[in-house]
């Protein structure tokens, strides 16, 4: 049942739960799939296969999770976030139970992969798509905090898997992991409906408008996807290779666990000092996206190029950046698209980083077996992570500007026509060729 409509986001409130609920939803998908990279070397082992082949199991889950995330927010736009994220949660945990019996790495192909990563494409966008509508003047914060869930499951999920291979077994582990990711069930019935001034009166009509496809005629919007589909290439190759990075650097299995235990920390931390920062309006918020994407690709080249003494700092410094960067991709949004648009441009967003995410870790993966270790793969990932930064540029107040600073806008924060940043007018759904103007 929808609430009844009002006059903007209540920002708190009810708003905390659906930011608790996107807080677990985020560490039993993105913090799980970081943890997963551990069990990589073992199933190579047991069925004989490279590298490159394993890191598909990984590659595959990240590309269908976030390739069939406008799937999921446009099922979230017709029926509701909250019916949708709980057969996201029933789906993934399906995935997880079914690859615990693989008898091949096919099997984890369409079980992890295709499987688990379609319950995966069902719950995050449409979590995080939900809480942006509950909040305006601390969305950035919120969103930050609800991203913090993938650290912090990291750093519970990492030595807690690394001791479950060694107990039982990596089909046990999957087992277990099968069992753990049914809490998406509970944490999607906690996505209450919220009606804003703007939505429109009956959802949209035709497979093209509940996608919101026609958000890529906004060349603000246009530029922001290519820069996100760049960063995609090399953004999520930690997720996959980091431990095993450190397994080659000689760390060994609880090393590899504390390695990324530590990136996912300051990960996290990053996430909400960011996200409290972004909500200051002192900078505009797609600067501090292109600036934090820079560092993340500054942070993949130190990992690559780091040797074992300093592997846990390049790691804290990766994750720094990585954490800043997160919330900043979906806080923008309702800046360029409005806040009605925000469901379907999450889902969008997630779709174009598995451009990236799908071809990242198998390239990565296919370094490795060339070269004998993985210092190309970060170069090359953080290469196109630091391309993608340079097309932020792009977008209206990436740029300091030498005119004259407007007004401070005055918008009402409910349509999702400003971001939070005093002295800069942002774009308006009505207006998709409105610009930005900051002082110089």
């Amino acid at each position: 049942m929808m609430t009844p409509k009002l006059a903007g986001p209540p920002d708190g409130g009810w708003g905390w739960v659906v930011a608790a609920a996107a807080f677990v939803v985020n560490g039993l998908s993105y913090g799980l799939l970081r943890s997963l990279g551990l069990a990589l070397p073992d199933l190579a082992e047991h069925f004989d296969r490279t590298a490159q082949d394993t890191a598909w199991v990984s590659a595959l889950a990240l590309a269908v999770q976030q390739a069939a995330s406008p799937v999921g927010s446009a099922l979230s736009t017709r029926w509701g976030a909250r019916p949708v994220v709980m057969v996201g949660g029933i789906l993934t945990s399906l995935g997880f139970i079914f690859s615990a019996f693989a008898g091949s790495l096919l099997h984890l192909y369409l079980g992890l992969g295709v499987l688990a990563g379609s319950g995966w494409a069902l719950v995050f966008a449409p979590a995080v798509g939900t809480l942006s509508r509950y909040f305006s003047r601390r969305r950035v914060l919120a969103v930050g905090l609800a991203l913090t869930g993938s650290g912090a499951s990291s750093l519970l999920l990492a030595p807690a898997l690394q001791l479950l291979l060694h107990t039982v077994g990596w089909r046990g582990a999957l087992l277990l992991l099968g069992a753990i990711t049914l809490h998406l069930i509970p944490c999607g019935a906690l996505l209450r409906p919220l009606a804003l001034p703007g939505d429109p009166p009956a959802p949209p009509h035709g497979p093209l408008a509940a996608l919101g496809l026609d958000l890529f005629t906004r060349r603000s919007f246009l530029v922001f996807a290519l820069g996100t589909a760049m960063v995609g290439g090399g953004y999520f190759v930690p997720y996959v290779h980091l431990a095993p990075h450190a397994l080659d650097q000689g760390l060994g299995g609880y090393g590899a666990a504390l390695v990324v235990a530590v990136a996912a920390v300051a990960d996290a931390g990053a996430r909400l000092v960011c996200g409290w920062l972004a909500d200051q309006g002192w900078v505009p918020l797609t600067r501090l996206l292109a600036v934090f994407g820079a560092l993340t690709g500054l942070g993949l080249l130190a990992v690559g190029l780091g040797w074992e003494g300093s592997l846990l700092a390049t790691a804290g410094a990766y994750g720094l950046s990585a954490g800043g960067y997160a919330p900043l991709v979906f806080g923008v949004l309702p800046g360029l698209v409005g806040i009605e648009g925000v469901v379907q441009a999450t889902g969008l967003v997630m779709m174009l980083m598995s451009l990236g995410g799908l071809l990242g870790p198998p390239l990565s993966g296919f370094l490795r077996d060339e070269t004998g270790d993985f210092t190309t793969s970060f170069l090359v990932c953080g290469s196109l992570v630091l391309s993608g930064s340079f097309i932020y540029m792009g977008l209206p107040g990436a740029m300091p500007s030498c005119h004259p600073a407007s007004s401070p806008a005055t918008a009402p924060p409910e349509r999702g026509e400003l971001l939070p940043i005093p002295q800069v007018a942002l774009l308006s759904p009505g207006n998709p060729h409105s610009t930005l103007d900051t002082a110089c």
